[in-house]
């Protein structure tokens, strides 16, 4: 059985897109420049829009 559904794979995928390209933004406002942290908004943003994605640890 699948961890994350392909819709939360998409939208971290999304992420690391805009992060690469210097679009993605932190909640303060600063851009992000570490994987670990584009992953982390990809995975929120997911649980968001109601992906299946495990709770947070």
């Amino acid at each position: 059985m699948a961890k994350y559904s392909e819709k939360a794979g998409e939208k971290v995928e999304e992420t690391m897109r805009e992060m690469k390209e210097g679009k993605l933004k932190s909640g303060s406002g600063k851009k992000v420049t570490s994987k670990k942290q584009a992953i982390a908004i990809g995975l929120s943003e997911a649980r968001k829009a109601g992906a299946k994605v495990p709770k947070k640890g």
